[in-house]
């Protein structure tokens, strides 16, 4: 895997791993057409990393399992803070969002968050609510691939 700064894609200080077969037509690693930048969902590399890192791979996939059993409560916290116009709590949302998502390889919705964080720095809350249905379909899909990828059937022993 050829390894690419985060800042390149993501704007964060984070290295992490191209996805092969990131191309049209190869699945849920398609981003769509609008909003992302091309980024997969999920770069496997940074949660594989994380395991060997420590010397285990059960460890990453307790962190991949937490993650996605915390994302409904993410959510409905941005969304909430965004439609009541708390634009503090929005921005603190959107950032715990975009460095949970970095910690875990989730691109997309890192990048999402990212760009949530600086339209509601900049008062657009328009743009923000937009966003906020981007994330929320993007996170789902990100969910949807981590119990794939980490969930029970993966081959990853129990922590």
């Amino acid at each position: 895997m050829m390894a690419s700064t985060a800042s390149e894609q993501l704007g964060n200080p984070v290295t992490v791993a191209a996805v092969p077969g990131g191309t049209a037509g190869s699945g849920p690693h398609v981003a769509p057409k609008s909003g992302s930048d091309g980024l997969p969902l999920l770069d496997p590399a940074v949660l594989k990393g994380l395991g060997e890192e420590l010397g285990a791979p059960e460890i990453a996939r307790k962190f991949a399992s937490d993650y996605a059993g915390m994302w409904v409560r993410r959510q409905r916290r941005i969304e909430a803070s965004v439609q009541r116009e708390d634009r503090a709590a929005a921005v603190d949302a959107a950032i715990s969002l975009k460095v949970a998502s970095v910690m875990v390889g989730c691109l997309r919705l890192a990048h999402l968050a990212g760009s949530l964080e600086a339209v509601l720095r900049q008062g657009d809350l328009q743009a923000g609510a937009a966003l906020v249905a981007a994330i929320t379909i993007q996170g789902r899909a990100t969910v949807d691939e981590l119990q794939l990828l980490y969930g029970p059937d993966s081959g990853i022993p129990d922590a």
